[in-house]
């Protein structure tokens, strides 16, 4: 007898909304500032096809340098700008919507004081290190009980993660999803963390986040187009969730250099 395709469904929620979505995008340099943009794109699409869309928080503590210019989305005159305000008003201008910039860094330890104590729908981490993808799955494990009738239960994290050429992209889901009965497909309720999947070559990883003092030095870290492959790609798996109500991937690793790309399959 051949196995059933392992699937997840998607949370009702995320499909017939009575508010938007809300989103945590957690990080602004290359990736995070192409994951805004792809953002934006997507809840445009989505009100025009009757959805609520989505409401973004954006996160980053950092200023923009003449480094961040070309492989990340700021012009001349954002110079010295934190990154979170410059694009947000630069999205609210074009797109009408009314997202927020918050200065300072997503972690456990500042949950009490951010909207709503830090608790949204999606969690969106573009971030450097290990250590901050691991203090964020710290802070998500207090959000891991969902009450069907809180319009922020938190569901979803969705992790970006590159070295020079190549990066990768987990789905989790936070806590269990409650999944339908299905004869065709067998269901799978539970996403697990990057930092659970993943967490020895985390750990083993070097924190070395020292900025970088031109574009040239910030290209030798990671290539032009890896970050704005990596978002794209990344959103595309957000879409899908809310168009497919399903997904049998839960991500991917990018190798750019060799154009390849390798899905992971819900297991």
């Amino acid at each position: 007898m051949k196995p059933q395709t392992a699937v997840h469904y998607t949370d009702n929620y995320l499909i017939n909304p009575t508010n938007p979505i809300t989103v945590n995008l957690i990080g602004a340099g290359g990736t995070g500032s192409n994951m805004l943009m792809a953002l934006a794109k997507m809840n445009h699409s989505l009100i025009a096809l009757g959805h609520t869309g989505l409401q973004v928080n954006l996160f980053d503590d950092d200023r923009v340098t003449k480094a961040n210019q070309g492989r990340q989305l700021f012009a001349d005159a954002e110079l010295g700008l934190p990154k979170a305000v410059a694009l947000i008003n630069r999205t609210n201008r074009f797109f009408g919507t009314n997202w927020k910039a918050i200065t300072e860094q997503f972690s456990k330890g500042n949950l009490k004081l951010l909207p709503n104590q830090g608790k949204v729908n999606i969690f969106i981490s573009c971030v450097d290190t290990a250590s901050a993808r691991f203090d964020i799955a710290n802070a998500l494990e207090k959000f891991t009980e969902h009450n069907s009738w809180e319009r922020n239960k938190s569901l979803y994290w969705l992790d970006i993660g590159n070295s020079h050429h190549t990066g990768q992209v987990i789905l989790s889901t936070i806590g269990n999803i409650q999944q339908p009965h299905s004869k065709l497909f067998r269901t799978v309720p539970n996403l697990p963390y990057v930092t659970e999947e993943f967490k020895e070559l985390l750990k083993s990883q070097n924190d070395n986040n020292e900025p970088s003092c031109s574009l040239t030095e910030a290209l030798e870290k990671q290539d032009l187009f890896i970050n704005s492959t990596l978002a794209n790609m990344g959103a595309s798996l957000l879409w899908k969730l809310f168009r497919d109500g399903m997904t049998q991937h839960r991500g991917f690793f990018l190798n750019l250099s060799e154009f390849r790309s390798q899905p992971i399959i819900v297991g």
